[in-house]
């Protein structure tokens, strides 16, 4: 007999965005604090700066040269970072203005780009792309920063980011596309907008399962008519053997 487990979450996965986000009290979705401690005896006078958006002080230490405008916190964070993390546009244009390098990476392998994106901070996700910001840098779970902006709100970010030539089928370590992720997120608008955009309706995970087995597994949602609305390949079987018409039945949806 088949096993069922494959209908349920696996217990390690995803290593995804979502990962990231926090639940408040309210039970509501929220995004995770970027979790740095700016009193931290470890942070650069020039990091806490920038993290706090002081632009003088910035200029103050990149001008006296007290600090290298690339120089690293014990996070391997560049104060880009710390500027996109939480959302100083301006200090983000100064510090590329003072020739920071764009395209590197913290110990978790994420770009500035991909903070930015991460904490929804679209003004400085803007200014990286147009300076030549890299879109299909990947982070220690191969997440893009495409991957995070699909389990926002914002579509423009999106569409800005595939604008910038965002692979829009790139896959993280769980196999996960932007369009599979926007499904385990029952993010909607997210998902309508991906396959309007032409994004792969019959793409699969590391388990083999197609975005209609995982909106089916998860709970049948108003993105089961959206995808059945495309030209949905039925006979996909999943690593078990199943096919999404079995998971309808295993959760009482009629196709």
């Amino acid at each position: 007999m088949k096993k069922l487990c494959t209908f349920w979450k696996r217990k390690d996965e995803p290593h995804s965005p979502s990962s990231h986000l926090g639940i408040d009290p309210a039970g509501t979705r929220t995004f995770a604090d970027p979790g740095c401690n700016l009193r931290d005896k470890d942070l650069k006078k020039l990091h806490t700066a920038a993290a706090v958006g002081d632009l003088e002080k910035v200029k103050e230490y990149l001008q006296l040269k007290k600090y290298d405008v690339n120089i690293r916190d014990r996070k391997y964070r560049t104060p880009l970072h710390l500027a996109c993390t939480y959302g100083y546009s301006n200090v983000v244009s100064l510090l590329i203005e003072k020739q920071c390098k764009i395209n590197v990476w913290d110990s978790e392998n994420s770009s500035p780009l991909i903070k930015a994106v991460q904490f929804e901070k679209e003004a400085c996700a803007t200014i990286l792309l147009d300076q030549g910001g890299d879109p299909n840098l990947v982070d220690l779970d191969g997440n893009t920063a495409l991957h995070y902006a699909v389990c926002g709100q914002s579509v423009s970010l999106v569409r800005k980011l595939l604008e910038h030539n965002a692979n829009l089928e790139a896959q993280n370590k769980d196999g996960y596309t932007p369009l599979l992720l926007a499904i385990t997120e029952n993010n909607a608008e997210m998902v309508e907008f991906l396959l309007k955009i032409g994004a792969d309706v019959n793409a699969s995970d590391k388990n083999q399962r197609t975005g209609l087995m995982i909106a089916l597994g998860n709970e049948p949602s108003s993105l089961v008519s959206l995808l059945l609305q495309r030209e949905v390949d039925l006979s996909c079987q999943d690593i078990d053997g199943f096919t999404a018409e079995e998971y309808a039945s295993f959760n009482g949806f009629t196709m």
